[in-house]
């Protein structure tokens, strides 16, 4: 499974693509701040870990902008949750 993570800031979201199917997290870019609104995993990709690679993808994008990140989505939250290492980011 070939997995490209991009910005799409005309739909405002970053996307994962897997096999042609495409997860993604909708956000809003306040200063200093990504506001995950919503996390959304295709049912043919639920289960496999991509909506886990997706929220990689949207740490390491914080990072890089020295973005903290707001999660509105239960997903997210959790994401955050569960991954310690990224705790520094949650805002």
């Amino acid at each position: 499974m070939k997995a490209v993570l991009r910005d799409n800031p005309e739909r405002s979201r970053f996307e994962l693509e897997i096999d042609g199917e495409v997860a993604y997290a909708d956000y809003r870019r306040q200063p200093g701040t990504l506001v995950i609104a919503y996390v959304y995993a295709p049912p043919r990709l639920r289960g496999t870990g991509a909506a886990d690679r997706l929220m990689q993808g949207v740490a390491a994008a914080a990072r890089t902008e020295g973005a903290r990140i707001r999660p509105l989505c239960g997903y997210a939250a959790s994401w955050l949750r569960r991954h310690r290492e990224h705790g520094d980011l949650v805002s």
